[in-house]
């Protein structure tokens, strides 16, 4: 497998002018365009006869991550406005799902808007509405990190989880692209139909597309479906400033697949394995990696996957069945239902994918880690799809219209 880390993301660009990200999703949302790309063809159709397109007997792998209400707004006495955007929790937590169902008060990972304004050892307060009971909001300012601070999240009572605190004072965290403040309406509309787990600043948008009737049709048409869970955290907008990727680091993400998950993986290695979304995409792909992992250090677990880790991997050339079944005889022998742990892989060309056959996606951001998995799985035919959907009046981005692209092996 070649070494991405010589990549320049000036090779990965394209012109975006404003009015063409979409600031608003359509009224239906299985009404937006689907670009089709299979071997070179291109062709379109909207995403509720996307069934028209995949084969019977393929397996659809989702992300069932929550977009959290990750935006607190404090108002100071003096009438200044203090923004928290929660990013993560405090690495002292387990995973994101134990920090959420924290009571009384939760240490997080922040970006705070308007900090000069707020001196340490200074509490802020809000008021907050939760059925009839009033509930009082504090946050205090506890360390400084390189980007991000550490901030001290209490309230009383102390009976609701951090998540239904969240859900209650905060407000959903838009892409900044958007450039728009959140709407109600956006709290259902940048949330998946299929939404489970509170934990992402950033919704899996591939899958905004999707409606009851869709997963009606694939059920007919016997197209099986499954779930995974990738976190999705802010650093999915973090721009690529570096000369070469080697330069740039590539932001961890928790990611939560049952047991169950894995088993039906590895039963449908033969048909087409489809990801919706880049980051379903990388919580499978990097399954194997952990699986090659666990065949070298069989007495352990598996741990995290680093960044470039699956390039250095790759010269074990262990078979993708014999992977999965490192890592399920591993959870099986430790009797441990759900894999939990965080995932750093890059995916850029040079990569070769191990599991997925085909990937449903929106159009990304010029010069991003999404447009370089992109062009991973399709090579450079990635600008003729991206130019036949500027010239074909695609909405781009989050709100926009996507694509179903198959992998150049198909």
């Amino acid at each position: 497998m070649a070494d991405p880390q010589n990549i320049s993301i000036k090779d990965y660009t394209y012109a975006l002018p404003e009015e063409r990200i979409a600031k608003y999703p359509l009224a239906e949302r299985d009404a937006s365009k689907l670009l089709i790309y299979n071997d070179g063809a291109l062709t379109e159709d909207i995403y509720r006869n996307i069934t028209y397109h995949i084969p019977g007997h393929s397996l659809l792998l989702f992300n069932n991550t929550k977009v959290v209400e990750a935006r607190l707004l404090f108002k100071k006495e003096t009438g200044a406005v203090i923004e928290i955007f929660c990013l993560e929790p405090h690495e002292k937590y387990s995973d994101i799902t134990t920090a959420m169902l924290q009571k009384t008060k939760v240490e997080w990972q922040c970006l705070v808007g308007g900090m000069s304004k707020w001196k340490k050892g200074q509490v802020l307060e809000k008021k907050i509405k939760s059925g009839n009971n009033e509930i009082i909001l504090r946050a205090n300012y506890v360390e400084k990190r390189t980007d991000t601070f550490i901030i001290e999240l209490s309230w009383s009572p102390g009976e609701l989880s951090f998540a239904e605190v969240l859900h209650t004072a905060g407000a959903i965290p838009l892409p900044p692209y958007i450039k728009r403040s959140a709407e109600k309406s956006d709290t259902e509309r940048y949330q998946t139909v299929y939404a489970r787990y509170d934990g992402s600043v950033a919704a899996p948008t591939a899958g905004l597309h999707f409606t009851d009737h869709i997963f009606n049709k694939l059920q007919e048409k016997k197209i099986k479906t499954d779930f995974v869970t990738l976190h999705v955290g802010a650093g999915t907008f973090k721009p690529v400033k570096a000369e070469t990727m080697q330069e740039h680091e590539m932001h961890a993400e928790w990611i939560d697949v049952s047991k169950s998950t894995i088993e039906n993986i590895l039963k449908n290695l033969d048909n087409n394995i489809i990801a919706v979304g880049t980051t379903s995409l990388r919580t499978i792909e990097s399954l194997y990696w952990l699986g090659v992992k666990k065949s070298q250090i069989k007495s352990q677990e598996p741990g995290e996957l680093l960044q470039w880790e699956a390039y250095g991997l790759a010269e074990k050339n262990i078979p993708v069945h014999d992977a999965l079944q490192y890592l399920l005889e591993w959870m099986i022998d430790n009797k441990i239902e759900r894999l939990i742990t965080k995932t750093q892989i890059l995916i850029a060309p040079g990569y070769q994918f191990k599991i997925i056959r085909g990937l449903i996606t929106n159009f990304h951001q010029p010069q991003s880690t999404l447009l370089l998995l992109v062009a991973a799985l399709i090579g450079k035919d990635w600008k003729s799809v991206y130019e036949y959907a500027f010239h074909n009046n695609f909405r781009f981005l989050s709100y926009g219209d996507g694509s179903l692209l198959w992998s150049k092996r198909n």
